[in-house]
């Protein structure tokens, strides 16, 4: 079982690459408790900056990107994570999902994620990225996690979660859609996939 996480971090070292690492382990240590494999690969947007333009102008993928834009494809589960920018999903991160075929994320598994400086951007996940994989009838987890500057090493509140304790509820939920996603090819019928995913998704929510 292979789970792909996408960081558009543009920075050495990134936040938005700390935050998918996270999230990665958090969905592999419960998929472990399941008996199952993981193989994780991350897709460091940063490096694809410029095929991903010259994508965009010329309709080819160079080989870099096309072999990036496969595993997402191919992937069992998806990670994705963005810097916030202008109170929205980074250019190169909507970029790169502008190449991805619109039936290709239908029905998989998909942890929607976020940082920024500061917390009043914690509404892009749903103004912005949870339409964005909605569109793409992505089957998105109920939790998805925004990391503000602030909340790195933070245990949060009697009445929030800290980022730790979001990043394993997340974590949970992607791991238990991978988990009871049918094996081997799609349906026939990409509705019953769609279908039987909302209903997992319905379970996770009133847990």
């Amino acid at each position: 079982m292979k789970l792909v996480a996408v960081s558009a971090g543009l920075s050495t070292p990134s936040s938005t690459r700390l935050l998918a690492d996270r999230l990665a382990e958090a969905a592999g240590g419960e998929l472990a408790t399941r008996g199952l494999d993981l193989e994780t690969e991350v897709v460091e947007l940063r490096e694809l900056a410029v095929p991903v333009a010259n994508n965009l102008v010329t309709g080819f993928p160079p080989p870099p990107l096309a072999a990036a834009i496969d595993s997402v494809t191919g992937a069992a589960g998806l990670i994705a994570v963005t810097p916030v920018f202008t109170a929205s999903y980074s250019g190169l991160f909507k970029s790169f999902f502008d190449l991805i075929d619109p039936a290709a994320l239908t029905g998989k598994p998909v942890l929607i994620a976020a940082t920024g400086g500061t917390a009043r951007h914690s509404l892009v996940l749903e103004h912005a990225l949870r339409p964005l994989f909605s569109y793409l009838r992505a089957a998105v987890v109920p939790t998805a996690v925004y990391a503000a500057s602030e909340d790195w090493g933070s245990g949060g509140d009697a009445y929030t979660d800290g980022l730790p304790g979001r990043i394993r509820r997340a974590g949970g939920e992607l791991a238990a859609l991978m988990a009871a996603r049918p094996a081997g090819p799609a349906s026939e019928d990409p509705e019953d996939d769609v279908t039987a995913l909302e209903r997992q998704l319905s379970d996770l929510r009133f847990d």
